[in-house]
């Protein structure tokens, strides 16, 4: 099946961002494919909420630092009030601290601003498959060991060598097929290991697995 039939005839989008050259940037490279539509542009994170809560976009793109309220805050009311909604950091913060916070509020892709125009159409098309989108710089950043300071419920659970393999690459952003294609397995293989990570975690969603890997993998020893 072509993937593009998954994804909505027209993609709304929601622009968040304090600065005017940024905003009039990515309206020039979002205006390159005509699927995706502009829907709203706020300059702060209070007009941020109120823009999504009146367009229900598809995707939201939000600038971290911003006015009134900082991206994180908008990132994590959406995130709780509206989990359909795909909600993408885009910023120039590359630090650990501010993608942690990102994604323990359940952002779906942190961006750094000096991607290409390809890379962000791409970057959106995949989220709304259901992908969490790290560029290249970020994902640098996820190789550091994760939240070893936190603590999980679950750290008496039993992770396999192979699935701690797949929470690995989870954590990096990686989709089964590109897992399979690594680990030399079938798609079939990769997604029975998930579930059987999800069950043993309690975890009820595609999304919540990821957003484990991401934040708790470092927390979990592999049998010798």
């Amino acid at each position: 099946m072509d993937t593009s039939d998954l994804l909505p005839e027209k993609i709304n989008v929601v622009i968040a961002d304090d600065h005017e050259i940024v905003r009039a940037g990515l309206r020039r490279i979002l205006n390159i494919d005509k699927r995706i539509q502009i829907v709203g542009e706020a300059v702060d994170g209070e007009s941020a909420l109120k823009l999504i809560e009146e367009n229900l976009p598809h995707v939201a793109l939000l600038d971290i630092h911003m006015p009134v309220l900082d991206g994180i805050e908008v990132a994590k009311i959406v995130c709780e009030k509206h989990p359909e909604i795909v909600v993408i950091m885009l910023t120039a913060y590359e630090d650990y601290k501010h993608v942690e916070e990102a994604l323990k509020v359940g952002a779906d892709g942190y961006l750094s601003k000096d991607i290409s125009p390809s890379f962000l159409i791409d970057a959106i098309y995949r989220s709304l498959l259901g992908e969490r989108v790290f560029s290249k710089s970020i994902l640098r950043v996820l190789e550091n060991p994760l939240l070893s300071h936190q603590e999980i419920e679950n750290s008496n659970v039993t992770i396999t060598p192979r699935e701690q393999e797949i929470l690995n690459y989870l954590a990096q952003g990686k989709t089964s097929k590109e897992i399979a294609d690594i680990l030399g397995i079938s798609i079939r293989t990769v997604q029975n290991h998930r579930s059987n990570i999800m069950q043993k975690l309690g975890i009820k969603t595609a999304a919540g697995l990821v957003r484990f890997a991401v934040l708790h993998t470092s927390k979990f020893k592999s049998p010798e």
